[in-house]
C-alpha cells in the first residue's frame, strides 16, 4: 500500500504538463544532470508562460525557497520533480512567487508557482523546464510523450508499474 492511499482517487497513472510550451526530449536539456537522466527519466518543455501548474493529483514533497523547483509524490507515488530553468536557484527567488509549501496536497491543475520567464532570460538564465520522475527505477515502463505542444493538463508522461 502507498504512502497516499485513500487521500485521492487512483485511477491514473500518467503525469500532465505542468506548464504550457513545446515538450521536448529530457536530452535536449544542456545540463547534464537532466540530459543525462542522472535523477531519473523525463522530459523538457520550453515554456510559452510562466505559471506551473500540479501535474497529477499528490502531496507536495519539497516546495523551494527559491521557487525554482517544486516536487510532487503523487497518489501512484510517482516522485515528479519540476525545475524551472536550468541554474536558476542561484537567483535565490528572485522572479519567482511559491503558492504551495511541503506536505501540502494539491489536486491535477492545482497553481504551484509563478515564475517571470522573460525576468529569467533577461538574467540570462535558459528557462526550459525538465519534469523528471525521479524514482524511474521503480516502474517497468515509462513513455514519454514529446514533439507536441502543450497545455498545462497535456498528458507528457505515461508510467507503468
Amino acid at each position: 500500500m502507498g504512502l497516499l492511499d485513500g487521500l485521492f482517487k487512483k485511477n491514473d497513472w500518467s503525469v500532465y504538463a505542468p506548464v504550457k510550451g513545446r515538450c521536448v526530449d529530457i536530452t535536449e536539456v544542456s545540463d547534464p544532470v537532466f540530459s543525462d537522466e542522472i535523477l531519473g527519466k523525463g522530459v523538457a518543455i520550453i515554456p510559452d508562460e510562466g505559471t506551473v501548474y500540479a501535474p497529477a493529483d499528490g502531496v507536495i514533497t519539497t516546495a523551494f525557497p527559491t521557487g525554482h523547483a517544486v516536487a510532487i509524490t503523487t497518489v501512484k507515488d510517482v516522485e515528479v520533480l519540476i525545475h524551472v530553468g536550468l541554474d536558476t536557484v542561484n537567483l535565490n527567488g528572485k522572479h519567482f512567487e511559491v503558492f504551495v509549501q511541503s506536505g501540502q496536497r494539491v489536486r491535477k491543475g492545482d497553481k504551484l508557482l509563478h515564475a517571470d520567464l522573460e525576468q529569467i532570460k533577461a538574467d540570462g538564465y535558459d528557462t526550459i523546464t525538465p519534469v523528471v520522475i525521479c524514482n524511474s527505477a521503480d516502474f517497468s515502463k515509462i513513455t514519454c510523450l514529446t514533439g507536441q505542444d502543450t497545455e498545462a493538463g497535456t498528458e507528457i508522461i505515461q508510467i507503468e508499474k
